[in-house]
């Protein structure tokens, strides 16, 4: 089996809640999301998907997606998409660096591995755990009062695991972070992630003002050492995650005991195969994980789906689901939330069928 055809569409994803905030003032009202398909000479067809989450978040950007793919698409005809590693070296070789431009061809690779072997993608990534997995709902940075509410609708609507969007002012990230904990109930768990917001004084002072509160805290400072400074003086669990970007950071953090959880997100390690390798090397060292993406939609979702139901369930903190943030449906069979759990497909591949209607014409085709 050989690729065929690459093609590329952009689609705007728009949220159902108007608008994201996050640390130092940033916001998304759209999401700009690129979709990859994969074509081979035998007829199975794939997808794949990169959203970030806007150009001042991870150095990636939307329309770096699609740049990288006219330089990076040539190198991937005639190619066998099965043999995932061979076909990742062969990317970085073409290639060097901007690995979130791999991660729309990776995972299309891995649906078509799927389809052309009769398996879902959590089988092959290592097994299915369970029927479902439990999702996170990040709340974007509001008002105290206004984070607390919402909060307490999506506790109603069945997510126990919350992911608050601090890394602001820190007297007011100090009630922020109070608020919602005073709606949280035995079970559930809050997650206070400040994006690299503050510097790390604040940071400290932060943690020192809640520690009585049960709340963890997520990537507070910019630079892996300024976070490292603060975990060794805070007692509340700990979450690492823009730092973390290969498997090289991650061996260096967990001998440093950096962290207690890790978040991986598939584009910034570059697809579904390298951050299967980051997972499975997170269980062989006892690291628990949250398993996501920058963003996306349904067919983000799918992949992400299928790499948290195939970890075991021990190691799993927390996944997402972040076709339910946005107003635009792109693929048929995705997963749908259901009292804040998901579960992977049982169909072969990713399990999903694009709605080409919604993507309008390629932006890239080649050859």
């Amino acid at each position: 089996m050989k690729i065929s055809r690459v093609l590329a569409y952009r689609v705007e994803l728009p949220l159902r809640e108007g608008s994201y905030k996050w640390s130092g003032g940033k916001s998304v009202t759209v999401f700009d999301s690129t979709v990859v398909r994969i074509e081979t000479d035998v007829g199975l067809v794939g997808h794949g998907e990169v959203c970030p989450l806007g150009p001042f978040y991870l150095p990636a950007y939307a329309e770096g997606v699609r740049t990288g793919l006219r330089e990076l698409g040539p190198h991937l005809i005639g190619e066998d998409p099965r043999q995932l590693v061979k076909l990742n070296r062969h990317m970085d070789a073409a290639l060097k660096g901007h690995l979130y431009v791999k991660s729309g061809v990776d995972i299309a690779c891995w649906d078509i591995l799927g389809q052309a072997s009769g398996l879902p993608v959590c089988e092959l990534l290592g097994g299915r755990y369970g029927d479902k997995v439990q999702l996170y709902r990040a709340i974007s940075q509001e008002s105290p009062d206004e984070m607390a509410a919402k909060v307490a609708g999506y506790r109603a609507e069945g997510y126990r695991r919350f992911q608050l969007k601090v890394g602001g002012d820190p007297d007011v990230d100090i009630e922020r972070i109070r608020a919602v904990a005073a709606k949280l109930q035995t079970g559930d768990r809050l997650v206070a992630d400040a994006n690299t917001g503050w510097v790390q004084h604040e940071a400290i002072r932060v943690a020192k003002a809640v520690k009585d509160v049960d709340v963890y805290i997520e990537q507070p400072c910019l630079t892996y050492e300024e976070c490292l400074a603060v975990r060794r003086q805070i007692p509340h669990p700990f979450v690492l995650d823009e730092n973390i970007d290969d498997l090289g950071i991650l061996l260096r953090a967990k001998a440093d005991l950096a962290m207690d959880v890790v978040n991986l997100k598939i584009s910034k390690l570059g697809g579904l195969t390298k951050t299967k390798q980051a997972r499975d090397l997170c269980v062989s060292m006892g690291i628990a994980m949250t398993l996501e993406d920058s963003w996306g939609g349904d067919i983000a979702t799918a992949a992400i789906a299928h790499l948290a139901q195939s970890t075991p369930a021990e190691f799993l903190f927390t996944t997402t689901d972040f076709n339910s943030y946005v107003t635009v449906s792109t693929a048929e069979g995705a997963p749908q939330r259901l009292h804040g759990h998901m579960g992977a497909s049982t169909k072969p591949g990713l399990g999903i069928t694009p709605k080409t209607d919604v993507f309008g014409p390629p932006v890239l085709s080649l050859p």
